[in-house]
């Protein structure tokens, strides 16, 4: 009985591809189907067809004029399905014209299927319309087939069902082309319906976990918000009656336990649309979450999806949680590098400890946290290493564990190389990679070099891969960083209207430049670039009376053997009164100033760390110009000759868009004590001109910011800011230039004249946060800013990388020390979104709402908007 059903199951399969031809042979031919004869095939036509090749039809049949066949027989029905089996046709028909002799005459008829010429949406937004057009590929001129429509059906299906669209409808009509003969065009209409979402999770069967433990290993997939705390309000209140009335406290808590499940749920920023890969994502999490605590043995019997209503599903998983299980003993075998006690200390886990499985893993094979076994040994070079922790005994809710190891040699790499990048040149890039040829292999140096790399922003951080080939026989390992260029450099160019003016800024920042290529046209795209240098040139204009250039750069790696940075820049400034140069009322302040440093990578205390080092002259010009003095000075020259010394530390993970890792800088300045050399000098009545002619004062300064990513790509960044500016001479007193002015974007701008620094703080006006503000321009000499952000990434496209935050923020700025008081600062809150194009930097837009009210300043506080670029408000 069974071989019938398969021989009938293969003629079903056989015959389906042909079921919509025919083969029309003997009545009007006279051929005796019980007598098939032998014939020579004298001829085939083909007829019906239009747009296709005969002679290729009759080729693709496989039948040839002048061979033997038999009339009928497998030969001519093979030859009707292969033609049909090439999609092409909606109807073949096979038949003979004529017989002559022993000769016969084959007429093959096909009707084309009709070709696609063009296609349209219709009940969905032009932005689906758009990502569905790239998932489906329809080509014009392609034959319309049933596999075709089911296949673009189901294309469709999914990206909805992917959104939480269960219930999404599709359909597809078909109507002729009016404009060409045999032209459809498809006309698909869609109607999504609404999300479906979960109404409500039931998990069965877990007896030693709560329901809530369990639910929130699960990520994803959530219930939805209800609110009904009054329905079924009567049954509840009877059974805890019921129960009340025996004393059975456990059941009253289920009584009231379970009212709160199913008619009080809050699900605040978290969305409830069920999303079936999600889903199985969250089954797996589910059984980790057990695994976790112990439950080795647990797992999912079953589980079940249910309609509540019309947009809404029941979920229902049945667990099976097994025994809780406890280390009985950890023992070592294979270990000659380290002694059983260091790695027990690397281990964390111990006779007693609940048996977590992610946690045993996360100790012996990577700890994002901290060191792992895997780590002490490829670090050291064990590139060949592995361990596997085995379960040699399984005894009531007791394991042991015998951690096996193979450590085998270290390895040497052998050949470093880098691929993908197009524009940079290999050398830029190898020097910033600290694996290198010779080297004992160590996979921190991996994730350092691949770290640099993406600091350099030059490749697209999300695509870096360090290829690791290993050559074990050798001893050595090869490896390989793929790299994807994207571009480094941008431009700078805005317009507004600001401080009652017009304000025009174009800037050019190359920050991939080759110098050495400058006067090599052919190494030109469109600039000379690829060594690595940094070019800047900015112009600033506001209206009529003020323009401001400046120009820097940047050679990284002097004598391109050790990263040692040298930064030349230039600026110059110069701000009128507006009055025509031949008006003896005529005035300007002029700012020159030039500055040479040196940056060097320091070894200690760690390689994280650089010193830059820097000497800095600004000569001050002003002439018929008191105003922007508060301590007066109308016509004169004051110079300031500095040396500036930066410590800082950097280990964040990508330059935009950090996750971990932490930054901070100490600055120190210094100008030297002029007024120490001088003698008893009484400076109350010394003229403004000479009191300040050469500028002398010492700066500190010190930042840190700190990213901590919390759940998935959810990221917290406290930061810190300090600055304290001091005299040699308190005769002299602190000097008017070089002030702290706080609050605002922190943009730079014509006001920047005496080398003040610009502090934003969100939530407050332009300088609003300044000692004596608005009555005086005179900066503080102390202030401290404390920031607390959240992060979340919204794109991480290198092209065009968005992130959204909200942040809690406070400061103050202070006229003495003696005024300083760490609490005694005002505070905002608010909301900011941040993208970085690469072309135009890191721009920034936020809301601040200032919490605490500024003296005499009605209106400097309250909700503000800011506009930023590169951090100023950082």
């Amino acid at each position: 009985m069974a071989k019938r059903y398969l021989i009938l199951f293969l003629l079903l399969v056989l015959l389906v591809p042909v079921s919509r031809a025919q083969i029309t042979i003997g009545q009007q031919t006279g051929v005796d189907y019980s007598n098939p004869k032998e014939y020579i095939i004298g001829g085939i036509t083909v007829s019906g067809v239009r747009y296709l090749d005969g002679n290729v039809l009759i080729m693709l049949s496989g039948l040839t004029v002048g061979e033997k066949v038999k009339i009928p027989s497998d030969r001519i029905t093979g030859a009707v399905r292969k033609l049909w089996e090439q999609g092409l046709f909606e109807d073949i028909q096979l038949s003979i014209t004529r017989i002559v002799d022993n000769q016969i005459f084959l007429d093959i008829w096909m009707k084309e299927r009709p070709r696609l010429s063009k296609f349209q949406f219709s009940g969905i937004k032009k932005s689906d319309a758009d990502e569905i057009r790239e998932k489906i590929r329809l080509v014009k001129g392609e034959y319309v087939t049933d596999n075709m429509i089911l296949k673009t059906k189901n294309i469709i299906r999914k990206y909805y069902t992917d959104k939480g669209f269960l219930n999404v409808q599709i359909n597809i009509q078909q109507k002729k082309d009016t404009s060409a003969v045999n032209d459809v065009v498809l006309f698909i209409n869609i109607s999504k319906n609404e999300r479906v979402k979960i109404y409500q999770i039931n998990i069965h069967g877990n007896t030693q976990l709560s329901r809530e433990i369990v639910m929130s290993a699960m990520k994803k997939t959530k219930e939805k918000s209800v609110f009904n705390p009054m329905n079924d309000l009567s049954g509840m209140i009877v059974d805890v009656g019921t129960h009340a009335a025996t004393l059975d406290f456990p059941e009253i808590v289920n009584d009231v336990e379970k009212q709160g499940i199913e008619n009080v749920r809050l699900r605040i920023f978290k969305s409830s649309k069920f999303i079936p890969e999600d889903y199985e994502e969250d089954k797996q999490n589910f059984i980790k979450k057990y695994n976790a605590l112990g439950y080795r043995d647990a797992r999912i019997i079953k589980d079940s999806i249910s309609n509540y209503d019309e947009s809404s599903i029941n979920v229902d998983i049945w667990v099976e949680e097994g025994p809780k299980y406890y280390i009985n003993s950890i023992s070592w075998v294979g270990n000659t590098k380290y002694t059983a006690d260091v790695l027990n200390r690397f281990l964390k886990l111990k006779k007693g400890d609940v048996y977590d499985q992610e946690a045993l893993e996360t100790a012996l094979s990577y700890n994002p946290n901290g060191a792992d076994i895997r780590s002490l040994y490829m670090d050291d070079g064990y590139l060949f290493f592995d361990v596997v922790p085995v379960e040699v005994k399984v005894e009531n809710d007791s394991i042991d564990l015998e951690i096996r190891m193979h450590e085998g040699p270290q390895a040497t790499i052998n050949k470093v190389s880098i691929k993908g990048n197009t524009k940079t040149n290999d050398h830029v890039a190898l020097r910033e990679i600290q694996t290198r040829p010779g080297q004992l292999f160590s996979r921190d140096n991996l994730i350092r070099s691949q770290r640099q790399l993406a600091q350099l922003k030059y490749f697209d951080a999300e695509k870096l891969t360090p290829n690791v080939n290993p050559k074990p026989e050798l001893g050595q390992v090869d490896i390989e960083y793929g790299v994807e260029e994207t571009s480094a450099d941008q431009v700078e160019l805005s317009g507004g209207w600001g401080y009652g003016r017009i304000i025009g800024t174009l800037g050019l920042s190359f920050n991939n430049f080759s110098l050495r290529n400058i006067t090599n046209f052919k190494a030109w795209r469109p600039i000379p670039a690829g060594d690595g240098q940094k070019l800047s040139v900015r112009f600033q204009t506001y209206g009529k009376g003020y323009y401001s250039y400046s120009f820097s750069f940047t050679e990284p790696w002097v004598g391109g053997k050790k990263p040692l940075a040298l930064s030349l820049s230039y600026v110059h400034s110069r701000y009128t009164n507006g009055l025509a140069n031949d008006d003896p009322l005529f005035g300007f302040f002029k700012i020159d100033g030039v500055s040479v440093g040196l940056g060097s990578q320091l070894k200690w205390p760690d390689n994280y760390f650089t010193l830059y080092q820097s000497f800095n002259y600004n000569k001050y010009t002003t002439q018929n110009y008191s105003s922007i003095f508060s301590f007066g000075g109308g016509n004169g020259t004051y110079n300031a000759l500095s040396y500036s010394v930066v410590l800082s530390r950097n280990s964040v993970d990508a330059p935009i868009f950090a996750r971990s890792g932490s930054e901070f800088s100490i600055t120190g300045e210094v100008t030297p004590p002029y007024s120490l050399f001088k003698g008893n000098v009484d400076y109350s009545t010394m003229s403004v001109n000479e009191k300040y002619k050469w500028v002398e004062f010492w700066k500190f300064k010190f930042k840190g910011a700190w990213y901590i990513n919390l759940i998935q790509k959810l990221v917290l960044t406290p930061r810190v800011q300090f600055g304290v500016l001091g005299a040699y001479n308190y005769d002299l007193g602190i000097t008017p230039f070089q002030r702290f002015y706080l609050g605002g974007d922190g943009l730079t701008g014509y006001n920047n004249m005496d080398g003040r620094e610009l502090i934003g703080m969100r939530g407050y006006a332009n300088n609003s946060l300044t000692p004596g503000y608005p009555n005086t321009i005179l900066g503080g000499v102390c202030y401290t800013k404390y920031t607390l952000e959240l992060r979340y990434p919204i794109s991480l496209n290198p092209s065009a990388t968005i992130y959204a935050l909200t942040f809690l923020e406070a400061g103050n700025d202070w006229a003495a020390w003696r005024e300083f008081n760490p609490f005694n600062v005002y505070r905002s809150v608010g909301v900011g979104i941040r993208v970085f194009l690469p072309m135009f930097g890191l721009l920034g837009l936020d809301w601040g709402y200032g919490l605490d009210p500024v003296p005499n300043a009605p209106g400097a506080n309250g909700s503000q908007f800011h506009f930023s670029i590169n951090s100023s408000l950082d």
